[in-house]
C-alpha cells in the first residue's frame, strides 16, 4: 500500500494518545517499586513540566492528520516515519510498563527517546511546523526523561551514586545528549527549548534554592540555549 506508512503513523499516535486513558495515572516510580524508594527524587521535574504532554500529543495529532492528508508518500515524511512510528508504538503501552517495571520503564523510554532523534534528525526542514516541531518537542521530553528514569531507577537500586548524585548524572548525560542532537538538527530550536522546560523544572522541584542540583541545571539552561542560537545560525542544508 503506497501511504502505508501516513497511516501507521496516524495509527501509532492514536494509539499513543489514547493510551494514558486505559491505564493507571504515573506521575513517578512508587515506593514498592524500587529496593531503596525514590519519592520526589532530586532529578524529576516538579509536576506542573508534565502538562507539555498536553501540547505533543496535540501536536502530534495534528500532524499526523495533515501528513496523511497532504504529505502521504512523501519522500521527506517517510524518512522520519519509521522511526516516530517505533516510537510511538514502544510509548503506547509504556505507562502500563512504568506502572509494574521501572527498569523496563527505563528500557523502554531510552527506546523511544531513540526513535524520536532520529525522525527529528531526518524530519525535512520543509513543513517545518508541521513535522519538524512538533517531533522536536516530543524527542526533547524524552531526552531529559529517559534520564530522569535512568538516576530514579539506578538511584533506587543502589547503584554508584545515591539520589543527589545521579540527578547530577542525569541532567549532565540529557545534556550532553542534547548538545548532539542539537548540533545534528540545528534548525529545531525546540528541542533545545524543551530540555530547558525540563531543567526548569527540576529547579523549581529542588526549591529555587541555590544548591548543587539546581545550579547544575542553570548551568545546562545556559549552555544549550547558547549552543542552540549558535548551531542555529548556520546555513541551511541544500
Amino acid at each position: 500500500m503506497k501511504n502505508i506508512l501516513a497511516w501507521l503513523t496516524l495509527l501509532f499516535t492514536a494509539t499513543f494518545v489514547v493510551s494514558p486513558s486505559l491505564t493507571s495515572p504515573f506521575s513517578g516510580f512508587r515506593a514498592d517499586q524500587l529496593p531503596i524508594p525514590q519519592i520526589d527524587p532530586p532529578v524529576q521535574p516538579a509536576g506542573y513540566a508534565f502538562a507539555i504532554w498536553g501540547l505533543i500529543y496535540g501536536w502530534l495529532v495534528v500532524s499526523a492528520v495533515f501528513g496523511l492528508w497532504k504529505r502521504a508518500g512523501d519522500a521527506g515524511w517517510d524518512r522520519a516515519r519509521p522511526a516516530l512510528i517505533a516510537s510511538l508504538a514502544i510509548g503506547t503501552p509504556w505507562l502500563a510498563i512504568a506502572n509494574m517495571s521501572a527498569i523496563w520503564a527505563t528500557v523502554g523510554i531510552f527506546a523511544m527517546a531513540a526513535g524520536a532523534i532520529v525522525a527529528l534528525i531526518r524530519a525535512p526542514l520543509a513543513d517545518r511546523w508541521w513535522l519538524r516541531a512538533p517531533v522536536a518537542i516530543y524527542a526533547g521530553w524524552l531526552t531529559a526523561a529517559s534520564f530522569v528514569s535512568l538516576g530514579s531507577t539506578a538511584a533506587g537500586y543502589g547503584l554508584l551514586f545515591d539520589s543527589t548524585g545521579w540527578a547530577y548524572a542525569g541532567i549532565l548525560c540529557a545534556l550532553a545528549v542534547a548538545l548532539m542532537v542539537q548540533w545534528r538538527a540545528p534548525q529545531s530550536p525546540e528541542y533545545g527549548a524543551t530540555v530547558i522546560w525540563a531543567l526548569v523544572g527540576i529547579i523549581v522541584a529542588n526549591g529555587l534554592g541555590l544548591n548543587g542540583v539546581s545550579l547544575t541545571a542553570v548551568a545546562g539552561i545556559a549552555v544549550i540555549g547558547a549552543f542552540a542560537v549558535t548551531v542555529g545560525r548556520r546555513p541551511l542544508a541544500a
